[in-house]
């Protein structure tokens, strides 16, 4: 077994060389020893690898004596919806979320949704697994099946009062996952008054436009094009599991998710003045601006779907948001999800009778960001500390990898907890400082670039 891909926060790989059936079903058994479920989710995402890994791990499961909920074919934040609602003692996601087709993994949660990452279990159930010893119950668990899409629907329409939306035009790109499906099924459930214009809505593990991943800049420009053929109010975009979602204003520009962020903080402290919000240190002005102007209390915390979601726990936090674009509701089991964001930002554009452009405006003119930039660095501790070193006049902080601060700017470097890389974030409240601090760093940075 490949001990590389057991991760930060979830297991992943290239499939079968990395992760195979044989791995898939002595994680299963691994689980089952070390969090002793009687009952657990599975499910998977459409990956065309996923069914047989599935089968993997619901036999790791019924042969240590667990019973299987199939929820079959579901986005992440559908099983992360079932494991709560159904009050099982935890679930798997077969998945790899936005990686490209060839890579497969598994999403991994206690009972109430509760992650379970490398720091809480992921490398406890790594050594189990590599042990190999097998795990047979006296009498094996049974395996039901569970059609979960119309709770989760009604769920997620929770969030939002529905007749207060109104006629909009909505292109929606689910890249090919189960998101389509999904936001179909909450218009026609609750009757919306939105017309919506599928694209990459059929569901397809192979994905054949490539990386089914919104963050990557050349994966925007059909959402776009769409967004101006058909004079859409807005566009949004998910991720193949569809726990993130990412938007568009009217011209069919891309939002980055910081702004994002910054908007639903606001929205969701309404009527909630002294709660608490979570947001990572890779770009802050503008979401702390956000959450103080709302009366709100912010809390930085490490990049990370786990360590996000340990800490709003910890917090009772009411909201969190990463610039990446998850995006938590202490409402929704303290998880990210990716259709409560659109339909929250479909309400709010319905009531206040704005464009999406200008419901972010006061963010956008007020902080120039970078947008995420990338180096493959053979040491990237090493490169962080010579930035460190590099920029002691600013205020530092290391929460997640560095963070430096200025009267006029900021930048956040980090190494990746997902892909062999360094990623730079840098804001400024001018573009031209934003600029000039951008282009010192990479010309910094690409002295160690291999």
């Amino acid at each position: 077994m490949d001990s590389k891909i057991f991760k930060a926060y979830d297991i992943r790989g290239t499939y079968p060389d990395q992760i195979n059936e044989g791995d898939v079903y002595k994680i299963a058994q691994a689980y089952a020893e070390f969090v002793k479920p009687k009952k657990v989710v599975l499910g998977k995402d459409v990956r065309v690898s996923g069914p047989k890994l599935w089968e993997s791990a619901a036999k790791g499961f019924t042969d240590a004596g667990v019973d299987v909920v199939d929820i079959g074919t579901v986005s992440t934040d559908m099983m992360y919806f079932a494991v709560a609602h159904l009050k099982t003692d935890g679930g798997i996601s077969i998945t790899a979320s936005h990686n490209p087709r060839e890579y497969n993994g598994m999403k991994l949660v206690r009972e109430n949704a509760i992650p379970i990452s490398g720091d809480t279990g992921i490398q406890d159930m790594r050594k189990i697994a590599e042990e190999g010893k097998k795990i047979e119950a006296d009498m094996k668990g049974t395996i039901s099946q569970e059609d979960i899409m119309a709770a989760y629907v009604q769920h997620c329409l929770s969030f939002i009062d529905p007749p207060k939306v109104k006629d909009l035009k909505v292109v929606a790109n689910a890249n090919f996952g189960m998101a389509g499906i999904a936001a179909q099924q909450m218009i026609e459930s609750a009757k919306l008054p939105i017309t919506l214009v599928g694209l990459n809505d059929t569901p397809d593990g192979t994905f054949p436009k490539g990386r089914p991943d919104p963050l990557i800049p050349e994966n925007r420009g059909e959402t776009s094009e769409l967004v101006r053929s058909e004079h859409a109010n807005f566009a949004v975009a998910w991720d193949a599991d569809a726990d993130r979602c990412f938007f568009f204003n009217e011209d069919g520009e891309f939002i980055d998710g910081y702004y994002i962020v910054a908007l639903l903080a606001s929205i969701m402290l309404r009527g909630h003045k002294g709660e608490k919000v979570i947001i990572d240190p890779r770009m802050v002005f503008a979401t702390r601006k956000a959450i103080e102007d709302a009366g709100g209390e912010w809390v930085m915390n490490r990049v990370g779907h786990t360590f996000i979601k340990a800490r709003m726990r910890k917090e009772n936090a009411i909201f969190a948001g990463e610039n990446s674009a998850h995006l938590y509701f202490r409402d929704n089991f303290f998880c990210d999800n990716g259709m409560i964001p659109f339909l929250l930002i479909m309400q709010e554009l319905s009531v206040t009778g704005k464009k999406l452009s200008e419901l972010v405006k006061p963010w956008t003119d007020a902080v120039k960001v970078s947008g995420e930039i990338n180096f493959t660095v053979p040491d990237p501790k090493a490169v962080i500390e010579k930035i460190k070193e590099k920029y002691t006049d600013g205020t530092q902080d290391e929460t997640d990898g560095l963070s430096v601060e200025f009267e006029q700017s900021r930048f956040n470097v980090r190494s990746s907890n997902t892909e062999p890389l360094l990623r730079l974030n840098v804001e400024a409240y001018s573009q031209e400082e934003m600029e000039r601090l951008r282009d010192e760093l990479k010309g910094f940075i690409e002295q160690f670039t291999s």
